[in-house]
């Protein structure tokens, strides 16, 4: 989208647009903030035909709705197109994820969201690390100590496959003579993200899930 109006500018009242805060992650309707209009402009191009096509375009503030957060966040508009900066961010459970994880975990997520796909990588390899670190998974490698993980935690086979297809992926997006190196992109940084959040939780969140249901079945102590 461009963003560098030169023309035809005007103001509009906001659009009300559907976001998941960069902030607090929340998704929801975020309106106009306070009495600030948005900045309008046209876009004009020529296509391939040689005619002039042209759309326009809005950009201002808006409020995150929820209200523990309310946070400000710009963006721009143009037809069905949203952008936003901060731009949204994938979404994830911290519940029970140990500081140092949380805060690699966010960073490559803040990473994707930037567009910057194998520094997201190498995040996510460094999330393994940590995981590792935390749970005491010993190995020579890192491929070792992820497959250690099934001694100290309850986690799936399949899960260890896929974390050890992680650990690649993060060698690749580390040494630029590695044949996937650049292929590395949003999806498969998404995908690296996605299964990564699943490990943590098959380790750090179904605990204490099933510690929940195991206390509804004791019995009510009647006074």
């Amino acid at each position: 989208m461009d963003l560098n109006p030169k023309e035809n500018l005007g103001h509009h009242h906001p659009q009300v647009v559907s976001l998941r805060c960069p902030h607090c992650r929340h998704t929801g309707s975020f309106h106009g903030y306070s009495n600030c209009p948005d900045v309008t402009w046209l876009i004009t191009w020529a296509d391939p035909n040689g005619r002039r096509v042209a759309k326009s375009a809005a950009a201002g503030m808006r409020r995150c709705p929820n209200p523990a957060c309310s946070s400000l966040v710009f963006v721009a508009t143009s037809n069905n197109e949203v952008v936003s900066y901060p731009p949204e961010v994938i979404d994830f459970d911290a519940t029970n994820l140990p500081p140092d994880i949380l805060s690699t975990l966010e960073e490559s997520i803040k990473c994707h969201a930037a567009g910057c796909y194998r520094a997201a990588a190498l995040m996510v390899r460094r999330t393994l690390e940590e995981l590792c670190d935390d749970k005491k998974a010993a190995g020579k490698d890192l491929k070792g100590r992820l497959a250690a993980l099934s001694s100290v935690a309850v986690v799936p086979s399949e899960l260890l496959t896929a974390a050890d297809e992680l650990r690649i992926l993060g060698n690749d997006a580390a040494h630029i003579e590695a044949k996937d190196y650049d292929a590395i992109g949003k999806e498969e940084s998404e995908l690296a993200i996605e299964l990564a959040k699943e490990l943590l939780k098959a380790v750090y969140q179904y605990t204490s899930l099933v510690a929940r249901l195991t206390a509804l079945k004791k019995p009510k102590v009647v006074p």
